[in-house]
């Protein structure tokens, strides 16, 4: 009889955990014009949950526009001088009185399809992989074959001095879903979209200018945080 009430007080505090885990995610929804993006905020990187949830109450990204999309790479957004800009004008970098440090959970958190992470300022001046302010990023990619998946591995041996190696499993997530996969290790992931794919996949196909812009603004008509 103890055992069975001991199982039974287990299974009651796991119950309890799981759902505390669930009352705790933070999920945001972006009003664009192309279609509404659902995002879930991952609890372990705490800096850049709550900076974007500050962000988002305060109506910081109501106005802003998708400044830069890559055709099977990503869109990008949260540029703030976006919101008043004149056509052509080239975006990004809007001064910001702040970063976030980095958040880098790898291979926890990488780059599949559908990923929303950080922008940054490049290595160069930028060593240590801080965030910016308000900018963000929502990947799209595209799907990997060995030999892509094999540079890619390169590419991070050489901006992660080797530290981050793809696994066999990472590589079959590349393979299988799609994504930016020579971006892990150096930019801190700290969401995915839970709804608004198919939106994505609108948005990075929109045809751009020199700068990536695309020439017919694309713009968060509001964002707000799912109560």
């Amino acid at each position: 009889m103890k055992k069975i009430f001991s199982v039974l007080l287990f299974c009651m505090t796991m119950l309890a955990v799981q759902a505390q885990q669930a009352y705790n995610q933070s999920e945001v929804v972006l009003e664009t014009d192309s279609g509404e993006i659902r995002v879930l905020l991952y609890e372990d990187t705490p800096l850049h949950r709550d900076n974007f949830l500050r962000l988002v109450r305060e109506g910081a990204y109501d106005g802003v526009l998708f400044h830069r999309v890559i055709k099977d790479f990503m869109i990008q957004g949260g540029d703030m001088g976006s919101k008043t800009a004149k056509a052509g004008q080239q975006l990004g970098d809007t001064p910001e009185t702040y970063k976030i440090p980095a958040e880098i959970r790898y291979p926890q958190h990488l780059h599949k399809r559908g990923t929303l992470a950080a922008a940054r300022e490049g290595n160069d001046v930028n060593p240590e992989f801080a965030s910016s302010a308000s900018q963000f990023y929502i990947v799209w990619g595209r799907k990997f074959s060995d030999s892509q998946l094999d540079w890619a591995q390169e590419r991070l041996d050489h901006y992660t001095n080797g530290k981050v190696k793809m696994s066999e499993e990472v590589r079959t997530l590349y393979k299988n879903i799609g994504g930016t996969p020579h971006l892990d290790g150096t930019y801190t992931v700290f969401g995915e979209v839970t709804k608004g794919l198919d939106v994505i996949e609108r948005i990075q196909k929109a045809t751009t200018d020199a700068n990536d812009r695309p020439l017919a603004d694309i713009r968060i008509r509001r964002a707000w945080v799912v109560e």
